[in-house]
Order: structure tokens, then sequence, then C-alpha cells
């Protein structure tokens, strides 16, 4: 090891110099970009995304982010193209292809199958005269920025490969208005999913609820409470929620004989709710930030649509 040697500034160097290839590709975006948005938000089948060696891995991920966001796409290795899997291509689809030199020997077959069936080809490369621009579509010429490692191994240029396939996608995502809620759809598991779930996914329904009317009488309040097994219960006059009798108000009225008394007397007035349509994780936030672990969730009705527990938060991984 070489005595000089100096790891900070050795990974900040490779940053700097990734961070100037990030700033080229974003200062390179031009009509082919717009072009390529359309003719992959156009398609009627899928978007293909292929490339040998690093530029393949860098097209893998491009594709599971095309996919999560709402684009068709999935990845084809060039390899396994050659052997059976062009058949998983169609003309309702296109290809982006990945190369650094534009010369990937691998590529062969798919290109000359895209081109028998004219299925539209996108290249994503570095030099601008190659045998996959020749035969793109729309050639995606990445700026000549050197690579981070002194020995040349993709560092820099996959950086960009990858940054621009994002900017794809997410051009796409708004070309097509797609929302958290469809993103939810894709990611129904993981922390992601459940910090997109809605209090809708989680509440438990108006028929299972504990209603009471402002003259009930607290002995019968107290069983629907316990038959319920929610701590809690709404009181409800003129189809309208007017409020909340939960442990915390039997615990203020335990000095008094307020088993004869109505709900209205005992009830807290104007409780704190929620709508079926907010994240979960937003009533949890105030759930805990009010010490209190139920919340009723009202429809635009004005009447309890559900009733969300602190339990049904945490046992769905909602943080």
């Amino acid at each position: 090891m070489s005595t000089s040697f100096l790891p900070l500034e050795s990974g900040r160097a490779t940053l700097t110099q990734e961070i100037a290839g990030l700033e080229a590709v974003r200062h390179a975006l031009d009509d082919r970009f717009v072009r390529a948005v359309e003719l992959i938000g156009g398609l009627h089948g899928r978007l293909i995304i292929t490339g040998m060696g690093k530029s393949g891995h860098v097209a893998r991920k491009i594709a599971a982010t095309m996919a999560s966001t709402g684009t068709p796409a999935y990845f084809v290795h060039p390899s396994e193209a050659s052997h059976g899997d062009l058949g998983m291509i169609t003309q309702q689809d296109a290809l982006l292809m990945l190369s650094n030199s534009g010369e990937t020997s691998e590529l062969g077959d798919m290109i000359s199958y895209a081109k028998r069936f004219s299925i539209p080809i996108i290249a994503l490369v570095r030099r601008p005269t190659s045998m996959l621009v020749e035969a793109a579509d729309i050639a995606v010429i990445l700026p000549e920025i050197p690579e981070a490692s002194p020995t040349g191994a993709p560092t820099t240029s996959t950086i960009m490969m990858m940054a621009y396939g994002d900017a794809l996608a997410m051009a796409l995502l708004e070309r097509r208005g797609f929302t958290k809620e469809d993103f939810r759809v894709f990611h129904p598991g993981g922390k992601l999913g459940k910090n997109l779930l809605r209090v809708a996914d989680l509440m438990h329904a108006a028929e299972s609820l504990p209603l009471v009317a402002p003259s009930t009488p607290m002995r019968e309040v107290l069983v629907t409470i316990t038959r319920h097994g929610y701590g809690c219960a709404a009181v409800i006059e003129n189809n309208q929620l007017i409020g909340i009798i939960t442990d915390g108000d039997l615990r203020r009225h335990i000095q008094t004989d307020f088993l004869d008394l109505p709900a209205q007397e005992v009830m807290t007035r104007q409780p704190i709710t929620v709508t079926p349509k907010m994240l979960a994780a937003e009533a949890l936030a105030i759930m805990n930030s009010r010490s209190i672990t139920s919340l009723f969730a009202l429809g635009e009705d004005g009447m309890p649509a559900g009733l969300l527990h602190i339990h049904d938060c945490l046992r769905a991984g909602v943080a």
C-alpha cells in the first residue's frame, strides 16, 4: 500500500467525478429524451431493457424501477435472448439497450430481431458512432465524462446510465399521473408499502362499531364498550358524531355514581377524528401525540365509517 494513500480523499475524488457525470447528463437532456418518453409512454406492450456486464446490472435496476412506477418493463439477458428468450419480445414492445461502447456483440441477435419485426430501439451509449447507434430509432449519447476509476472500470458511466433511466421512469410516472395509491398497489410488502396504507385499509367497518345515543344510560354504555372491545363508544345524534366515551372519561367519573347518567353527560365533546383516506401513519402519529389508542374515521356524511385502533397499526407494521 502506498504511503501516500488517503482513503477519504480517494472516496471524495470518486464521488466528485460521478457528480460531474450526473451534472453532464442533466445538461445534456434534449429532444431525444422527450421522444423516448413519448415512445415508451405510448406502448401497447412492454419496455424490454437489456445490456451485458455492468450495463446489464444497470438495466435490471432500471427495469425494476420502471415496473414499480407503472411502466410495464422487464429485463432480458442478451445471451439468453439468443437461446430462446427472443420469444418473450412482441411487436407491441420496445427495446431499451444499454452499452458503453455500442459494439457489444451479444446484442447483435436482439438488434436483428427488432429490425425484422419493426420493434423500436432506444440506445443508451457512450460512443457516438457504433453498431447500436446506427441501429437505434432513438440514440441517446451520454456525455464523454471520464470514469472515476484510473483503470477505466465502469463507474461514472454506470451512474450516468442509471440516472438517465431514473429520469425516464419519473417522467413516465408524471406523464400517466401515477399516484402514491398506485405505487402502494405495487408495493404491498415492505416498509414503504406499510407507510402508504390508508386508514380505510385497517379500520374496523361501520357495522361493528360501538354506537350509543346521547340519552343512553351509562350502565348500557359500559355493556356496549365491553362487548365491542375497543375501549370506547361513539355518541351519535341526528346521524352525526357528537362525542366519544373512552376509558379516560370513565376514570374521570369513577368517584361519582354515574351509571344512571346519560352518555352525553360523560362523553368528551368534539373528539379528534380522521378520514378513511388519511394515511394510517398520519393517524398513528395523531394517536401517539395525543396519547390516545383509537380514532373514529368519519365519512363525508359525518357518520363514523370505521374505527382505527393503535393495535391495528402495530399489527400492520405501520410506524
